[in-house]
């Protein structure tokens, strides 16, 4: 029998290309979920134009409207228990989510970061400053990975990982886009599908990929 198809909230900051590739994939058939609302920290993210786009409800959700990170979070939860989220999809969302939320959607917010994680995450680790910190440490490969949020910044089990090797001579924003282009824009909608086709589970605080 069919997997039930998924409601899925995502949480933005910036452009949303990667909300884009989800979105793409699931307009061509291959994602079994539907995005029943965009939130984004930042009220001038194309994020958001990208949403409405395609008639997706938005909402802003900025700790400079709801005062504090606690009151903006609530309101989150709020949006995410109205869809029944089944999955939150973190596609360059900067804000830090509280404990209480992650509580409540344990192993199943999902987050993508733009290096080969645990290497260059945590604190200050976020857009160009990771491809910087990578060029700056002279490592010979990089990518991002896609894994589960926990209480940590960047430190929940990681579900998978593509690479692409560092050029002679590249800058930070060349990286970044080779990242984005052969790395983020395809794994995420990946990862989004299996989850969609329940073919990811933790069991004893570990990542089972089913075939």
């Amino acid at each position: 029998m069919a997997a039930r198809k998924k409601n899925l909230v995502a949480l933005v900051s910036g452009g949303g290309s990667n909300l884009a590739a989800i979105m793409d994939a699931i307009d061509r058939g291959e994602i079994n979920g539907e995005i029943k609302a965009v939130i984004s920290s930042n009220a001038e993210a194309y994020a958001l134009q990208r949403a409405s786009s395609r008639g997706i409800e938005t909402h802003v959700c900025s700790v400079s409207i709801y005062k504090s990170h606690e009151a903006r979070d609530r309101k989150i939860l709020e949006i995410l228990n109205r869809h029944k989220a089944d999955y939150v999809l973190l596609a360059g969302y900067l804000g830090i989510i509280s404990p209480f939320l992650i509580e409540e959607y344990r192993n199943r917010i999902v987050n993508i970061h733009p290096a080969l994680l645990p290497k260059f995450g945590g604190k200050g680790f976020f857009g160009i400053h990771v491809h910087e910190a990578v060029l700056a440490a002279g490592e010979s490969e990089s990518g991002a990975t896609v894994h589960f949020v926990d209480s940590g910044t960047d430190t929940g089990l990681i579900i998978a990982q593509g690479k692409v090797k560092v050029e002679s001579g590249d800058t930070p924003h060349d990286l970044q886009s080779r990242i984005l282009d052969n790395v983020e824009h395809k794994l995420f909608p990946h990862v989004v599908k299996l989850l969609c086709d329940d073919k990811i589970r933790v069991e004893n605080n570990k990542v089972i990929i089913e075939n």
